[in-house]
């Protein structure tokens, strides 16, 4: 059992008061995730400020690569956050089961995303060249690269933060891949 409470916003600075807020009117309410980093004065400003930084991959390919980390990190919270964002982006189900495995056999692209993003995942970094080469010829840059593993750093900082504060996922609740898949 965690340890961690959800600060709500009267248990937060000032600075993380109008975080708050802005993320109040933008999505409707404050995930109990992002409400996590403002146990730290500079954390959710700071995480906000990575996450929303400007990237070379639209925002359906960072789902692909959101929902490809957070199931090899084993992060339910990210998982369920980011399946229901990947379906306002257009995602099926079945897409979403397929991109959290770490593939994409709807298209030659993604996939080739989806692979990189568990393959740096699973091996922190040292990525496979095979894969890597992959990409390339599948038509991704060496900028996409780049920020593909800013993304990874990016997810993976919230899935460590769930993973050891163990917060209640405040979205509908994404199955185990294994009892989605059979």
């Amino acid at each position: 059992m965690s340890t961690f409470n959800v600060p709500k916003r009267e248990e937060v600075s000032a600075n993380n008061q109008a975080i708050f807020d802005n993320l109040e009117k933008a999505v409707g309410f404050v995930p109990n995730l992002f409400a996590t980093y403002a146990h730290s004065e500079n954390a959710l400003g700071n995480y906000l400020n990575l996450s929303n930084a400007k990237t070379s991959l639209k925002t359906k390919e960072k789902e692909v690569v959101n929902l490809a980390v957070s199931e090899v990190n084993n992060c339910i919270y990210c998982l369920s956050a980011h399946t229901a964002i990947a379906k306002m982006n257009g995602f099926t189900d079945a897409q979403i089961l397929e991109l959290r495995a770490g593939q994409a056999s709807f298209d030659n692209k993604l996939d080739a995303l989806a692979r990189l993003a568990r393959n740096i995942t699973e091996n922190r970094g040292a990525t496979d060249a095979t894969v890597v080469e992959n990409f390339f010829q599948a038509g991704w840059t060496k900028e996409n690269l780049i920020d593909t593993i800013v993304l990874v750093g990016d997810k993976t900082i919230s899935n460590y933060i769930n993973n050891t504060t163990e917060i209640p996922v405040d979205f509908p609740v994404a199955q185990p891949l294994e009892a989605a898949t059979v």
